[in-house]
């Protein structure tokens, strides 16, 4: 079938409309390079898969674009649109080298008192290891730092001694610095800011993140009056939880039984929040929107991807799960299935990268494909319909706190 090419700007008449709202991870990058991502990563799915699909400019105030494409013979528009908080992250990355340490001296102490470090690891151990990382990273950091400074103060023995013990300083603290510097390679401070953004109030939202989740909130509420067929919030990563907390926020205010709202949950970390004696408006909102008809929630990860907790039901394993639990339906993107053996052993070690690969094209699609339900003609609620969760899903309630606000 004939589809519109980018050039055009008019809607196609009969065409499936939706409208996805995507809340990306902890990011301090532009918004832009969302748009690239779909834009090459939809070029190749729709090569490998046989469909039609291209994305235009998109006017208005916030940023996104247009995705015009033709699949199961029907042409389909979707405006997609970045919920930015990136200005709000890029905040919180501005702590230097001594205060990127403390970062790591308050959040190590939260998770090691609260017991959520070893319940985690109970949990699920690749998300943990991650998580490990920047703290184990930086202390060896400050070792080679101490080593490189005790060497400098040993050859300089016989310089005055105040002169000695500033030439120390100045070594250690060029280590230092060297290391920050390579940080774009070893994203040792980025991973330690991400998860002290976590713990700046114990697991509660700051209260800056409350204020643009609110904006968020009119935003997914003005799509819903949009008139488009169906609403789609997308979050990746710690995008997730925010996700969570938004839209039962939503719906408590009350929503229209029309258009078809839906969530794609995709490589979530949840219970690294929900796990925090602060988390208690988290468990809430987790509890509150398992139960819900007014939406279809849908949670993808896979156990190739270790900076995710691959197959846990966020709303069991916090230990919240009502009577009557109907979401989130958990499955598999099974990597080791979906992509060929070559791109798998491309892929297999680029952790970062596979942690984003969920917005990406498969060589072997299965089941899930990103952008036949952002850019499809059926509802997230149609196209799993029926479905049932995967076999190897993990409900165990291991958070040490459950209370709920």
């Amino acid at each position: 079938m004939s589809v519109v090419s980018d050039s055009e700007t008019d809607s196609v008449a009969g065409a499936f409309r939706r409208h996805v709202l995507y809340i990306p991870g902890y990011d301090p990058f532009p918004p832009r390079r969302y748009r690239e991502l779909y834009r090459t990563e939809g070029a190749a799915q729709a090569a490998i898969s046989g469909y039609q699909l291209a994305i235009r400019p998109r006017t208005g105030e916030t940023y996104g674009w247009t995705v015009v494409a033709g699949m199961d013979g029907r042409a389909v528009e979707t405006e997609v649109e970045v919920l930015v908080w990136s200005d709000l992250v890029k905040g919180s990355m501005d702590r230097g080298i001594l205060g990127t340490y403390g970062q790591l001296a308050r959040t190590a102490w939260l998770y090691l008192s609260s017991g959520a470090l070893f319940r985690l690891i109970r949990l699920r151990k690749g998300p943990m290891i991650a998580a490990l990382y920047p703290a184990v990273l930086l202390v060896v950091q400050a070792i080679v730092a101490l080593a490189a400074g005790g060497l400098v103060l040993w050859l300089a023995r016989a310089l005055p001694w105040g002169l000695g013990w500033l030439m120390t300083l100045l070594a250690g603290w060029a280590v230092l610095e060297g290391f920050r510097r390579l940080d774009h390679r070893l994203f040792v401070y980025y991973l330690m800011h991400d998860y002290a953004f976590t713990t700046v109030e114990g697991g509660a939202y700051p209260a800056v993140l409350e204020d643009r989740l609110a904006v968020f909130r009119g935003r997914v509420r003005a799509a819903l009056g949009s008139g488009v067929d169906e609403v789609l919030v997308v979050g990746h990563s710690s995008g997730v939880h925010l996700g969570v907390s938004l839209l039962a926020d939503l719906i408590r205010e009350g929503v229209p039984g029309c258009p078809a709202l839906g969530f794609l949950s995709l490589g979530q970390a949840v219970p690294m929040v929900s796990y925090l004696p602060g988390a208690a408006r988290l468990r809430g909102d987790l509890a509150y929107l398992s139960t819900r008809e007014e939406l279809t929630w849908v949670d993808v990860t896979a156990p190739g991807d270790g900076c995710s907790f691959a197959l846990c039901d966020p709303v069991a394993v916090s230990g919240v799960a009502p009577e009557g639990q109907r979401w989130p339906l958990i499955l598999s993107a099974a990597f080791t299935q979906t992509l060929s053996p070559e791109k798998w052993q491309t892929l297999k070690r680029r952790y970062f990268r596979l942690h984003f690969q969920y917005l990406c094209a498969f060589d072997r699609p299965g089941d899930y494909d990103y952008f036949r339900i952002t850019a499809g003609p059926l509802t997230l609620a149609e196209r799993f319909r029926g479905r049932k969760p995967s076999a190897s899903r993990i409900t165990t309630p291991l958070s040490p706190f459950q209370d709920v606000a």
